[in-house]
This record gives C-alpha cells, sequence and structure tokens, in this order.
C-alpha cells in the first residue's frame, strides 16, 4: 500500500534496543510487603462475617493475576482509585465513625481526609496521562495521513466516534449506573479506538472505503497499528519489561480497596486497631507515591517512543506533499472544469488545490454546482476568489457535481494550478461501529 520510505521496521526487537535507554527503577520493597499485610487484614474481617456477592467477586480479583495489558492496568487503577474516593467521601463513612467524638476516631477522620487529598491527586495525574497518550497515538499516525480531505475524513470520523462514546457513559451515569459500570463501558471504548486503529492500519471497517485513498502512509506504521493490539505484536516487549510494577501497583491498589470495603462494613463490630491504620497509612502514601513516579517514568518512554516519531522526522513529508496530485495550466480568460457522477447520496466530494506561485501572488476563481437528470443547476459552493483551498461535503442528492476553476476574468494572467479532487463512496459509520462491538476481542 506504501513504501517504508527508509524507516526501520516497528518489530519488537526494535523497541527492545530502544528501551534498553529506559531501564525501570524498581519498586520498593515496601508495595509487596505493603500489599500482603493489607490482604491479611481484610482475611481477618472476614473471619466470622462471611463476604457478600459483591465482597467475594472483590476478594476474587484480588487473589487472581492483573491483566496482562499495560493500559488495561491503567483503566483498573483509575477505577480502584475512584471506589476508594467514594468510599472516602464523607455521607459513605460507617455511621459509628460519623457520630463518635472519641480522639481515637477523631484522628482516623483526619487520616481518612490525607487519603482522600492523595488518591484525588493521583487520579488527577492518571487522568492527564491517558488523555494525553491518547491524543499522542491519534496525532502520531495522522501527521502520516496525507493532509488533504483524506485526513480530514479520517479526523471526522474520530470526532463523531468521540462524541458518541461521550454520549454513551453520559447515558449510563443519568440511568444510575455504578462506577464498576462506568469503568467496563470505558474500557470497551477504548478497546474499540484500538479496533479503529487497527482497521485503520488494514484499511478495513469504517477506513475500507478510503484503501485506495492512503497512499504515501509508511507501511511499517500501518503494520504496527494493525499488530497493536496483539498479544504478541511489537508491544508485548513494553510489557514484559514495564509491565510487572504496574501490574504490582494495580494489586496494591486493589487490595487497599478491598480492605476499606470490608472495613466500612463491619466497622461497629471490629474497629481498626492502630496497627492496621499505620499500615494502611504507609500502604497509601507508597501507592501513590509509586504509581505518580510510574506514570511520570512510562510518560517519558513514550513520547520517545520510535512509533512516536514524527513524519516529518521519518522524512515522508516531501513524498505526502506530492501524492497524487495533478497540474494543469489555465489560460487567461478561460475557466477549467470537472465533473463527478455520484452514484450514491452521503458519498464525500473532496478537493485539495493551490496556484503554484510565481513573482506574483495570483488567486482563481472556484465553485461547485450540481446539475440533476433534469439539466437544472444548483450551486453547492458559492463562487470565490482565492490561492488554495481544501474541502469536503457529504452529498445529498446522486447526479453529476461539477467542480470548475474560473480564470476567465484575468486579461494576461495564466495559472498553473496543483490540484487533487475525488469523488469517495460513503463510509458506512453505523455499520462499521456496530462490527466493532460485535467483534470486539481482547
Amino acid at each position: 500500500m506504501a513504501s517504508t520510505g527508509g524507516l526501520v521496521p516497528i518489530t519488537r526487537a526494535f523497541l527492545a534496543t530502544y528501551y534498553d535507554k529506559y531501564p525501570f527503577d524498581p519498586l520498593p520493597d515496601g508495595v509487596s510487603r505493603l500489599s500482603s499485610q493489607i490482604r491479611s487484614f481484610g482475611q481477618d474481617l472476614i473471619q466470622g462475617f462471611p463476604p457478600t456477592q459483591g465482597e467475594s467477586l472483590l476478594i476474587q480479583e484480588a487473589d487472581s493475576q492483573p491483566p496482562h495489558k499495560m493500559d488495561e492496568n491503567m483503566w483498573k487503577n483509575r477505577e480502584h482509585i475512584e471506589e476508594i474516593l467514594f468510599l472516602l467521601e464523607i455521607p459513605h463513612w460507617p455511621p459509628l465513625l460519623l457520630q463518635s467524638s472519641t480522639s481515637e476516631i477523631a484522628e482516623f477522620a483526619i487520616v481518612l481526609e490525607k487519603f482522600k487529598d492523595k488518591f484525588q491527586t493521583t487520579l488527577r495525574i492518571l487522568e492527564s496521562f491517558q488523555a494525553r497518550n491518547s491524543e499522542r497515538v491519534f496525532n502520531t499516525v495522522m501527521t502520516y495521513m496525507p493532509q488533504d480531505f483524506r485526513g480530514t475524513l479520517i479526523r471526522q470520523q474520530k470526532e463523531r466516534s468521540e462524541r458518541n462514546k461521550q454520549a454513551e457513559v453520559d447515558a449510563l451515569i443519568n440511568s444510575g449506573g455504578s462506577i464498576g459500570d462506568r469503568y467496563a463501558l470505558l474500557w470497551k471504548q477504548q478497546m474499540e479506538r484500538r479496533r479503529q486503529l487497527v482497521q485503520l492500519g488494514s484499511a478495513s471497517g469504517v477506513y475500507k472505503t478510503l484503501v485506495k485513498y492512503l497512499v504515501g502512509v509508511p507501511q511499517v506504521l500501518l503494520d504496527f497499528i494493525r499488530q497493536i493490539n496483539d498479544d504478541d505484536g511489537p508491544m508485548e516487549e513494553q510489557r514484559q519489561r514495564y509491565g510487572p510494577p504496574l501490574y504490582s501497583l494495580t494489586r496494591m491498589v486493589l487490595v487497599i480497596r478491598l480492605f476499606l470495603s470490608l472495613a466500612w462494613r463491619r466497622f461497629e463490630a471490629l474497629k481498626l486497631n492502630r496497627l492496621q491504620i499505620s499500615v494502611l497509612e504507609e500502604a497509601v502514601d507508597v501507592y501513590t507515591t509509586e504509581l505518580q513516579r510510574f506514570i511520570n517514568f512510562i510518560s517519558e518512554v513514550f513520547a520517545n517512543s520510535p512509533f512516536f516519531i514524527s513524519a516529518e522526522d521519518g522524512s515522508m513529508l516531501e513524498m505526502r506533499k506530492n501524492d497524487e496530485y495533478k497540474e494543469i495550466t489555465v489560460p487567461a480568460g478561460k475557466s477549467y472544469e470537472i465533473s463527478l457522477t455520484v452514484e450514491s447520496i452521503n458519498s464525500y466530494i473532496a478537493w485539495d488545490f493551490s496556484l503554484v506561485q510565481g513573482k506574483m501572488n495570483m488567486d482563481i476563481g472556484f465553485s461547485v454546482e450540481y446539475t440533476n437528470n433534469g439539466g437544472e443547476k444548483t450551486l453547492i459552493l458559492p463562487y470565490r476568489r482565492c490561492e488554495s483551498d481544501q474541502g469536503n461535503f457529504s452529498t445529498c442528492m446522486a447526479g453529476n457535481y461539477k467542480l470548475i476553476w474560473d480564470n476567465s476574468y484575468s486579461t494576461f494572467f495564466k495559472k498553473a494550478l496543483r490540484y487533487k479532487v475525488d469523488c469517495i463512496p460513503p463510509v458506512l459509520e453505523e455499520l462499521g461501529e456496530a462490527s466493532e462491538r460485535n467483534e470486539l476481542e481482547e
């Protein structure tokens, strides 16, 4: 589909040579020790007080291996932090904690407020990291896309998709969905974003109709984004290098959440002792500090990763600029027209043109008109004079569309026109997204 343009293939071995430059300092021993202690405290709480169904599911998750995918672990950390913050909100404290006036309980209330501040700070950092990383991935891929109507269509598809995703989340929240329900949906949506990248790499799904238009895109990048969701793909090297410390932090925040959940329900019968509070306080401090350190580290790794090199650094810019453009001279006093026959509504008429300028800056008239089967003409894009223009619109009628470059007003000057025009069949977004939802895979 596209030339490699001298780029290095993005393979697991290639990424390994890069990651050698970024070793992660190991987590402190306290992560493992404190996680085990907190888990043991939780086990003590259920002796004589059998867990509820929800608590049993949480216990089962705590005693299982964390997810393998790093971004799924990020979402899990974010979910558990939000669940902990929910428990730390004063209206959700155990009644005894709210009603008691003893100094010991009062001290514990102060500790809980400190917990809340630390978790809120960590949550903001994690949310910011995820937003930046997601945008960086898409923008990097887009730097390799032709900077004309094709890139515009892909961006429009993403924007529509993101609006639909946010509306889906809003609807869930408004219907009373739980934090767990919301994060299950958010992870599903994240996998849909991954699938859309895979579709872009293989020119399938919502991008199927653009396959023949994606010329000039580095094949190494298309190969990478097509394999991005493979368990044995290039990203496996990242999971092997940096996954273990993140897995440990995922387990740590989960056992903290589990312990607080168990303690809150049994608080009146089994008040926490000073050792438990002390260990919990140390665990929260270590977890929030280490997760923030990991996020700062992995942010730097991602920002400098080979698969985030810009198209300009990849020496692709010039090839992209020259991609499939035509040139023609429009004589003085004349016009140049291109007719496109549209067979289906919701097709895209797209154009990208500029004048090759000499010593004097020149412009040219441009307009788009539609002619129906009866010969009746309708002006789609009003006449205007410009040096260059890029645009597209979705057709609402089948028939003949004519793009007109007008130089009739010029008595002496011919115009060198460099242009690209195309008619793209309908992008079946709804069908593509339905297929994504039905075929979602880990």
